[in-house]
């Protein structure tokens, strides 16, 4: 976690760095007024408002040690989405309260607020709806663990009927726990959740929640261009129904770590990719789509559904071929559990 910690006196500053030394995994840095001269402190530069959405724009959580209205008119300007926003706190100065003031659920900044209160022996006031009345929020439970959110107007529908009452949910994996409070198993309703990586629509509006933990294994002829890679994934995975927001990382043999169009594919989807050499490929355990061509060429049998399945559990989709690319996926184990 990226963050910024601000403090506008004395007793602010003494308090910014315990909420840093409460943070110990985060990179962060203290900010004051520069007329204070804080040792370990940057100075607020005047005009502090492209300084503020510099920063908005670029970490993850913002801080402020004072009073919330400078909270407030500080980040005001900068506040574009709550899919976006960063996590934005406010402390008075005395450590009695933790606001959390923006981006309280998909930010994170309720979950930080809990622990910087626990850490500073504080009191986190917290306003969510779902919070105060002990309801499932969708957004926060997707953010804590590692969930895509199929629309946001879907989480909004979901969110206000938990608040007038239960809402079903249909999971495509194992649930291991008593369902959170305000779902119950379901399928079918004028408003549900449905859990997995699958293009599912089982109530009149469903919001998907959609782990991110499919493996695409690629492999391709040399010199193959971004676009038929792009057309070859979006086609293999639109015909099996599966959501790309659950791509968590592409695959392929070491001979394809200097392949510009699979390169580009990967950078411009946000998807990291892992290379492997043939030895660790052949060595995986499994039964594979065999190609004599392939083995002459890479020194394994098969590249997808052996690249997919590294650091996987299962392939769920065995190789299939696009114009000279061949698509493959696998996933990780996955449970649900609430809590």
């Amino acid at each position: 976690m990226k963050l910024a910690v601000f403090a506008y006196s004395r007793r602010g500053c003494a308090l910014a760095r315990k909420v840093l030394a409460a943070l110990p995994d985060a990179e962060g840095a203290c900010f004051t007024l520069p007329r204070f001269e804080e040792e370990g402190f940057l100075p607020i530069p005047q005009p502090s408002a492209p300084f503020y959405g510099e920063l908005f724009a670029s970490l993850d959580a913002l801080i402020f040690v004072g009073a919330a209205g400078i909270a407030v008119r500080s980040v005001a300007p900068h506040v574009r989405s709550k899919k976006t926003d960063p996590a934005v706190l406010c402390l008075d100065e005395r450590g009695t309260w933790v606001i959390p003031l923006l981006s309280g659920h998909i930010g994170g900044a309720n979950a930080l607020a809990r622990t910087l209160a626990e850490a500073l022996g504080a009191q986190c006031a917290i306003t969510t709806a779902t919070d105060v009345n002990h309801r499932f929020s969708v957004d926060a439970w997707a953010t804590e663990n590692g969930y895509a959110l199929s629309s946001m107007a879907a989480a909004k529908a979901v969110s206000a009927a938990i608040l007038e009452g239960d809402v079903p949910f249909l999971s495509g994996l194992p649930v291991l726990t008593d369902p959170a409070p305000g779902l119950v198993p379901g399928d079918s309703g004028s408003v549900g959740v449905y859990i997995g990586w699958e293009k599912k629509e089982p109530f009149h509006t469903t919001l998907r929640l959609i782990p991110r933990v499919l493996h695409l294994g690629l492999g391709c002829r040399r010199g193959t261009p971004e676009e038929a890679i792009r057309e070859a994934v979006e086609g293999t995975l639109e015909k099996a129904g599966i959501d790309p927001a659950a791509i968590r990382c592409a695959a392929s043999i070491d001979l394809k770590k200097d392949e510009g169009g699979l390169l580009a594919f990967c950078e411009h989807r946000g998807i990291p990719v892992r290379f492997y050499t043939a030895e660790e490929l052949k060595a995986l355990p499994g039964d594979f789509t065999p190609s004599e061509f392939v083995a002459k060429v890479t020194g394994v049998d098969n590249v997808c559904e052996r690249a997919a399945l590294m650091g996987a559990e299962k392939l769920i989709l065995h190789k299939t071929a696009v114009n000279g690319v061949t698509v493959a996926l696998a996933a990780e184990k996955t449970e649900v559990r609430f809590g």
